[in-house]
């Protein structure tokens, strides 16, 4: 197998664990192993337990490894959209070659110039998105290289986020053997894919309904604008379902998957199901309608939220609707009831590849195929160095070299954004 098209993604989540081997041909994903373990040490997509999520990843590590019998090593990382800030930012430079001929050192130059500028202390650079090149005062460049001019700018957006969030990310990966070879925010990189060139032009509001929080990601003219995290998701529907059913919690979570149902309209009435009931021998039964009117009213909750957070977001106008995905997604009747709380047209959207046509795989997915477009938009190698890791506290650890030997990689946008990673273990 050609290393040189194995991308592999790590989806650090509140309820589950996702880790993808894809396989790149002429711009087609082969999904080729899958690693899902459930999350601990994680709370509305924070870590809360640091030596608890680095045993989760390990375990949804092995599982990808079994199925394919390849070593993971390196991995392409999704951060939550957690404490997220979103800034507009420009880049100027004079082109330097003698015949103004734009190349991959002025695109470099144009990017790291875009970045001086003063971050808080609290805040890490996370991502870089370019807008428009600008030649000459020529704009609407999407690429300018191979291009005469003088002077090169570039609008872009710079995508920071909570230092501490992100360093305890990085701790746990690196505990569990891992070197990281980019890294994306999620909605970023599962928004891009997950809706259709019309819906990130028109303006859509893309929602990922997670275990532990739902995270809104807002996309205009092409690119990201605006993004929100609302800290409720499917595990406060399945604890409304334990409290109220009075059975334990993993039973109502095999309720919830098996017979859950989100519009009480369409849900049925006839087909009754047992439940077992804490503390005691005996067994309840219910209808799926029963439990379809705890689950909607969460669901209704959880939308309605939506609906507040893009208003403090300053979004007014959702001509392209909303696209949902995650977990939660999942459940029956979902669509319908969105539709008549959010009052917009609504669509699911579940990613068509063998082995993850699940909604909740969105970001696992988008993560492999961002990383490739990236690669091939900036000419960068997929192999590149491992990031060496100092010292973490007081104690060193040592990072994990790669058997065969990296090409060095083009600059690139997002590539940028791992210099911070050596500040952490310096």
């Amino acid at each position: 197998m050609n290393q040189q098209e194995l991308y592999i993604s790590l989806d650090i989540g509140s309820s589950s664990i996702k880790v993808l081997i894809g396989e790149m041909s002429d711009g087609q994903l082969h999904v080729i192993g899958v690693g899902n373990a459930k999350s601990n040490g994680i709370r509305k997509g924070a870590i809360v337990d640091i030596d608890a999520t680095v045993q989760s990843i390990r375990k949804a590590v092995e599982q990808a490894e079994r199925m394919t019998g390849y070593k993971i090593e390196e991995v392409v990382l999704g951060v939550p959209a957690n404490q997220t800030m979103l800034q507009l930012v420009k880049g100027v430079v004079a082109v330097s070659s003698e015949n103004r001929e734009i190349t991959d050192d002025d695109l470099d130059r144009v990017v790291e110039s875009a970045q001086v500028m003063s971050i808080p202390p609290e805040r890490e650079l996370v991502n870089i998105i370019p807008r428009q090149f600008i030649v000459d005062n020529l704009d609407e460049i999407k690429d300018p290289r191979g291009m005469i001019g003088i002077r090169l700018e570039m609008d872009a957006t710079m995508i920071t986020t909570s230092k501490t969030l992100l360093h305890n990310v990085l701790r746990c990966v690196e505990r569990a053997g891992l070197s990281i070879r980019e890294i994306y925010l999620q909605p970023l990189a599962a928004g891009f894919f997950s809706l259709t060139e019309d819906e990130k032009n028109q303006g859509t509001a893309f929602i990922d309904l997670g275990g532990g929080s739902t995270t809104i990601a807002v996309f205009e003219d092409g690119l990201l604008t605006h993004t929100g995290v609302i800290p409720v998701g499917g595990d406060h529907i399945t604890k409304d379902l334990s409290i109220v059913l009075k059975t334990p919690t993993e039973q109502a979570e095999q309720i919830k998957q098996q017979f859950g149902h989100a519009f009480y309209d369409d849900a049925s009435d006839d087909e009754l199901f047992e439940v077992p009931v804490v503390g005691t021998d005996s067994k309840d039964q219910y209808s799926q309608r029963y439990i379809s009117e705890i689950i909607g009213a969460r669901l209704e909750e959880v939308f309605e939220l939506i609906i507040d957070e893009l208003a403090r977001l300053g979004v007014r106008d959702l001509p392209g609707g909303v696209v949902l995905t995650g977990g939660v997604a999942q459940l029956e009747g979902i669509a319908p009831l969105a539709r008549q709380v959010l009052q917009t047209r609504v669509r699911i959207y579940t990613p068509d590849y063998i082995g993850v046509r699940e909604p909740s795989f969105t970001t696992a997915v988008g993560l492999i195929r961002y990383a490739y477009l990236e690669d091939d938009f900036y000419g960068k190698n997929t192999i590149t160095h491992p990031i060496e890791y100092a010292t973490v506290g007081a104690q060193t650890v040592s990072s994990k070299k790669q058997e065969y030997a990296p090409t060095e990689p083009r600059g690139s946008v997002i590539g940028k954004a791992k210099k911070f990673l050596d500040k952490f273990f310096d």
